[in-house]
């Protein structure tokens, strides 16, 4: 058992913390003020390789490592939580699918996506189906060459800013989660229209609904076969959950780290208030909770690389990451006494950016129906349990 990152992993863990901490963390605050998608921080990820890390070189991409994805994603959310989200996490999901195109698909949107010219959006969620997917009313009818979509996604993590948006309709409605197909939609064509949220965070990625209303779309834009959407779009959450908790442990770990500068720094009775136990212990705490679900992330990204299967452990870390990072954040805030309390400190936004984590590719209660349906078995689900 080695719990060590290789020398070429060490090496990409130290260039992507000196980009964070150079590039992504200085205007961090001022992104979120201004509600502004930083665009030219997507094109420098993609100049250095770390949208869609995961994606075989043969398709356009690195071909890296899912641990070596997880590496990149923590280093570049200790700069900036926010932004992450966007290329990691729905950059994982995009870029599985896309992968998965075909030739059409991978020219006019994997590439440049990969590239960072393109901001993508992934919309499976619906007003009334979010957990429950498979009741999604989005429709998507042949015709001749085409396909003509009609429907709604909402809470879609950047819409207000994406260029295109992988969606999720029903081909057919009669035939369950078989009858749902994915298609990659032009947000600049006829029929699209958006509609922006006023979050309490994650304001610098604009989150939004999309609105379809006969929005004819080449048959190329189907992505694989009709009724494979479904299957695809839940093999990409066992790894953008792990992302996720990641992109929510990061943020708490660098605001431990202030707060333990701080507090050997603040005076309080004549002598740093590092040495209270009542300030200390806490911290202590959230660093250990933190550290011990940091390594179950990475062990469900080894899983992913040896072809085993992450489901169980990204259900734990996406419930207990953003959980065990937001009262750490909402303590070192404390800690810091009133001027936490203001937004001259970053820990108020990183409060509120990781909150949305505990929703975000299903909720903390949606995680924990995963793992008792891999430790109990799908008979024991609520709404497959069936009184004999």
């Amino acid at each position: 058992m080695n719990f060590s990152f290789t020398d070429e992993q060490l090496a990409l863990r130290d260039m992507v913390r000196r980009f964070a901490e150079k590039e992504l963390k200085p205007c961090y605050t001022q992104w979120d003020r201004e509600k502004k998608y930083p665009r030219h921080l997507n094109k420098r990820m993609g100049e250095l390789g770390l949208i869609g890390m995961a994606v075989p070189v043969e398709k356009g991409g690195m071909g890296a490592s899912h641990v070596s994805e997880g590496i990149a994603c923590e280093e570049a959310s200790r700069g900036d939580c926010a932004l992450t989200m966007s290329t990691f996490a729905v950059g994982h999901l995009d870029a599985a699918i896309l992968s998965q195109g075909n030739e059409r698909l991978r020219k006019e949107f994997l590439e440049p996506f990969l590239a960072g010219d393109l901001v993508p959006a992934f919309a499976i969620t619906e007003p009334g189906s979010g957990t429950d997917a498979v009741a999604m009313k989005a429709s998507a009818v042949k015709k001749g060459a085409s396909y003509i979509l009609n429907g709604e996604k909402a809470g879609i993590t950047a819409m207000m800013d994406a260029d295109f948006a992988v969606v999720f309709a029903k081909t057919d409605p009669a035939a369950g989660a078989r009858g749902v197909s994915c298609f990659v939609v032009p947000t600049n064509y006829p029929g699209v229209t958006r509609q922006s949220y006023e979050d309490m965070g994650v304001r610098s990625v604009g989150r939004g609904s999309i609105f379809m209303d006969d929005v004819e779309i080449p048959q190329d834009y189907l992505v694989g076969k009709e009724g494979t959407g479904f299957i695809m779009g839940m093999q990409g959450f066992d790894v953008s959950r792990i992302l996720l908790a990641l992109e929510a442990i990061a943020p708490a770990m660098v605001s431990l780290e202030e707060t333990i500068e701080y507090t050997k720094q603040r005076q309080a009775f004549g002598r740093p208030i590092a040495t209270f136990e009542g300030v200390a212990f806490p911290i202590i705490e959230h660093v250990s909770l933190l550290e011990a679900v940091r390594l179950l992330c990475y062990k469900g990204l080894w899983l992913r690389d040896q072809g085993q299967s992450s489901t169980a452990v990204a259900g734990m870390v996406k419930w207990m990451a953003p959980r065990f990072a937001t009262n750490a954040i909402r303590d070192c805030l404390v800690l810091h006494g009133h001027p936490g309390y203001t937004n001259e400190f970053p820990l108020e936004q990183r409060l509120r950016d990781v909150l949305s984590i505990e929703i975000a590719d299903g909720t903390s209660q949606v995680s924990k129906l995963v793992v008792l349906r891999e430790l109990f078995g799908r008979d024991y689900l609520p709404y497959n349990y069936r009184n004999k």
